[in-house]
């Protein structure tokens, strides 16, 4: 019987991940990135001032929901999971280096679509008592008007919060764990339940303030870590990247018929390592987004582009990088015990104790984050009943547990199909609004100055751009 749900299961993913849906995702980054007048790229001065530079300015600014960085935090600590570490080495197994090269691909053009789902999220977000919230949901509602769409898109995701959110990051602690101490897995379980608990039902602003320090410490480890191994297999590293290309394109050989076989793989499993990496399009991080105070989506959705660049741009070639350079991708391991004896073997026994740590609070981050996603879409499904999150909180935490303890061959599969499934409502949802992004962002750049959104100041005047001639509308 369980073979047979593997198989029907298996069937039912290709399908789901199949060309069509790899063509929508790269459709509609493609669509964004020209229609925005390649934003990514003409804009990065001004991405990175409304980013990194408005760190400290905005530090002690009364808000009424959690700050722009916040919200990107807890919005990456949803993405940075056990992917980054796991999903690069079986990307590389299936697809050979040349997964790496589409994966660029894939995040180059995914910034814009990433930036586009943000901006809707924050254009069309609510005000509660505890501060603003929103999501796909609401700019499929409201903006498409298709409530339809968005009550699918908010069961997925209930769905999805609870599988590859929840149960399959809960089981990566479990192995990481054991691999450290000799711990029962029951006991790791419990106690990955209860520090998912203190934080959860703290709501929003803990799970905010709890990302907002573990996600920039952990990014900055695990980079230090990857970058101290790069450096001591310095004299690799140009063969590294050499292969990356060599490998995606099959330069050697690009008119054979195995050639074509092995490239086709490279574009398969780079752009959806890609897409599990980043998310962007899947409709996800944008909840998170929406609970940020930002003076304007456009700015909102620079957080975005910073997010995919952060991720997969960064953190995931950085991962590749290491295990091309320690020589041990064709050496049989497969997912995150490739990524181990790739530190292992620059770094020795610490090498694995890196990855082990990494797997531990890169899963921790993102059942914070996914947690608040189901939240949020349950809220939506249910706005007059005060108790269904108390009762969500409660499924959510047991599921923690049985992830720690069980085996999830089925629902990792069953995880990647409702991703999958997420994303269409969502591109779908995105695309007939593309002409509000596209207008709001050409105001943005002729009149940064003097946005008001929802009554309230924008941002501080920054010397460096240009003196505004309009008022930018939304």
């Amino acid at each position: 019987m369980l073979r047979w749900l593997e198989t029907v299961n298996e069937t039912i993913g290709r399908i789901v991940w199949g060309p069509a849906t790899l063509l929508l995702f790269l459709g509609a980054g493609v669509w964004f990135t020209v229609g925005t007048g390649w934003f990514q790229i003409a804009r990065i001065r001004l991405i990175l001032r409304r980013t990194l530079g408005s760190l400290r300015k905005n530090r002690d600014r009364n808000r009424d929901g959690i700050s722009p960085f916040q919200a990107m935090s807890t919005a990456l600590a949803g993405t940075m999971g056990v992917g980054n570490i796991t999903g690069i080495a079986i990307a590389m197994t299936l697809g050979g280096a040349g997964a790496i090269f589409w994966m660029w691909v894939s995040a180059f053009f995914g910034m814009m679509t990433k930036y586009a789902e943000v901006f809707l999220a924050v254009r069309f977000r609510q005000k509660g008592p505890s501060g603003y919230y929103g999501g796909p949901m609401y700019y499929m509602e409201q903006g498409l008007g298709c409530r339809t769409l968005a009550v699918v898109f908010c069961l997925l995701c209930v769905a999805s919060s609870l599988g590859v959110g929840n149960m399959t990051q809960s089981n990566a602690i479990s192995l990481a764990v054991s691999g450290l101490f000799p711990v029962p897995a029951w006991v790791t379980g419990l106690i990955t339940t209860l520090c998912i608990g203190l934080v959860i039902f703290g709501g929003i602003r803990r799970i905010a303030a709890v990302t907002e320090r573990m996600i920039p410490f952990l990014s900055l480890a695990y980079l230090l870590c990857a970058i101290l191994v790069l450096i001591l297999r310095a004299e690799r590293l140009p063969g590294a990247l050499l292969s990356i290309v060599t490998s995606a394109l099959n330069l050697p050989s690009a008119a054979g018929g195995i050639a074509g076989y092995h490239v086709s793989q490279a574009i398969r499993y780079g752009f959806a390592r890609g897409i599990f990496s980043n998310e962007a399009g899947l409709g996800s991080a944008p909840i998170a987004h929406a609970a940020s105070d930002a003076a304007h989506p456009v700015e909102q959705g620079m957080w975005g582009i910073f997010e995919v660049f952060a991720d997969t741009l960064v953190v995931c070639t950085l991962t590749a990088l290491v295990i091309l350079t320690s020589g041990v991708a064709d050496d049989g391991f497969f997912g995150a015990e490739m990524t181990a004896c790739a530190f292992s073997s620059v770094l020795g026994s610490w090498g694995g104790k890196i990855i082990c740590l990494s797997l531990i609070f890169f899963a921790v981050a993102s059942i914070l984050g996914w947690s608040y996603y189901g939240e949020q879409s349950l809220n939506y499904l249910l706005p007059r009943r005060p108790n269904a999150i108390g009762v969500y909180r409660a499924v959510f935490l047991v599921c923690c547990f049985i992830g720690s303890v069980a085996r999830l061959e089925l629902i990792w599969g069953i995880a990647d199909i409702l991703n999958g499934l997420m994303a269409i409502p969502n591109l779908l949802a995105i695309l007939p609004l593309s002409g509000l992004v596209f207008r709001a962002t050409r105001e943005y750049i002729t009149a940064p100055l003097v946005f008001r959104f929802k009554k309230r100041q924008g941002p501080e005047p920054d010397p460096e751009d240009p003196v505004p001639t309009k008022k930018a509308r939304l």
